[in-house]
């Protein structure tokens, strides 16, 4: 079991003209949270920066941050070290700045974007999670009822869905839910990858 952000909190901190926006986001692999920053960074065109941070994984050890041309552990050092003190993991928090035209200094630079960050993760909702796995799922069209009613049943995610000639579902099993995986097993012409 871990912490992590079921709902996306945001936060504004200003000082001395400048506005930082915190955003902290569930996120559970660097892609995503690249594709993420990206997305915001289109979002914001004004800004001068968005310095970030992300954890994902269980284990907590896949981390990355970044201070997007802020002097250097003035900015993604301070945001990793609220997503560490929160304990969270599979979470991406940026902070989006926007010059107000007064220079704030290293340390004045920390003070904003930790805080920032710490409002973003205080106004998010966080839950406790566990481990998943990803099982994409091919089958016939014949047992797509039986299949989804297993799935609605059981504690489980949709992330993908074709239903083309050849149907298949990726999801996102808790590694606990055994039973779910052993029901689907049973299913004729099913084939889990």
């Amino acid at each position: 079991m871990f912490l992590t952000i079921k709902a996306s909190g945001n936060a504004i901190y200003k000082e001395k003209g400048s506005k930082f926006i915190g955003k902290a986001v569930s996120c559970s692999t660097g892609k995503q949270a690249v594709e993420i920053i990206a997305k915001t960074r289109k979002e914001n065109p004004g800004c001068v920066h968005i310095c970030y941070a992300y954890r994902v994984g269980a284990e907590k050890i896949q981390f990355r941050f970044s201070d997007d041309g802020e002097p250097s552990n003035s900015a993604g050092a301070p945001i990793f070290g609220q997503i560490k003190s929160s304990e969270l993991t599979n979470v991406l928090v940026m902070v989006v700045r926007y010059y107000g035209g007064t220079k704030l200094g290293v340390g004045g630079l920390i003070q904003a974007y930790k805080t920032a960050a710490k409002a973003a993760i205080l106004n998010s909702q966080i839950i406790e999670d566990e481990e998943k796995l990803n099982l994409r799922i091919k089958f016939t069209h014949q047992t797509l009822h039986i299949i989804m009613n297993k799935i609605k049943s059981s504690r489980c995610d949709i992330l993908e869905k074709k239903m083309d000639e050849h149907p298949e579902i990726l999801l996102s099993v808790p590694k606990s839910n055994q039973e779910l995986m052993d029901n689907l097993k049973k299913i004729t012409g099913l084939k889990i990858i």
